[in-house]
């Protein structure tokens, strides 16, 4: 199994909105992703929340049976489309993927 996870910290504006409102589009776009490849196995997507410490905006946590899914998942066109809006409101990005 691989899990796979990504934080994002987005640019207080960009796209027309702030952080907040970017955060909150990016979190809906990407539970669209939940179930779109065979052998996704856990998906969840969670924003800053007051109170916590966070020192990014978005993360994602996924699972994945193996490396043949994870590059399903990489190249699913609905994953795909999501690029352009990410590249536009991202001020980083960090990805680490590991085999348990």
């Amino acid at each position: 199994m691989i899990k796979h996870i990504v934080m994002w910290k987005l640019k207080a504006v960009a796209e027309g909105a702030d952080r907040a409102s970017n955060a909150r589009k990016m979190k809906e776009q990407l539970e669209a992703c939940r179930n779109i490849v065979p052998g996704m196995f856990a998906f969840e997507v969670s924003l800053a929340q007051p109170g916590l410490e966070a020192t990014y905006d978005v993360v994602l946590y996924a699972e994945f049976a193996d490396k043949e899914a994870l590059k399903a998942y990489g190249e699913h066109p609905t994953h795909h489309a999501l690029k352009p809006f990410f590249g536009a409101i991202r001020d980083e990005r960090q990805c680490m993927d590991y085999h348990i």
